[in-house]
């Protein structure tokens, strides 16, 4: 299964992502509530998939995905944002994400 880090401001999502996943039979090697400690984690864990928060303090998903994807343009991204605006999401697939989710959303996407 993947090793996956979770970027999330929430702690009760970054919490609620990690159970699904981890009963998925994912590894969760970093949990990071900013764009900054996302982006050393990566260097770090070299994780397999990234969920990625797009509002967060500091730097927002955008940039620290173009960071992730300057390090690795493989990396393999997921959106994970309670931002459903198109130009949002056109914009966070742009930068190199892979995938987008809408929060809130259900246990079995």
């Amino acid at each position: 299964m993947a090793k996956i880090m979770i970027v999330d401001d929430s702690k009760l999502m970054r919490k609620k992502l990690s159970d699904i996943l981890s009963a998925s039979g994912h590894t969760i090697v970093l949990e990071c509530d900013n764009g900054k400690s996302a982006t050393e984690g990566y260097l770090a864990f070299k994780p397999d998939i990234v969920t990625m928060d797009m509002n967060m303090p500091g730097m927002n998903g955008i940039e620290t995905i173009g960071i992730i994807m300057k390090i690795d343009p493989s990396a393999r991204i997921i959106i994970v944002s309670s931002d459903s605006n198109e130009k949002t999401i056109l914009e966070g697939i742009r930068s190199g994400a892979k995938n987008y989710l809408v929060k809130p959303f259900r246990d079995e996407h």
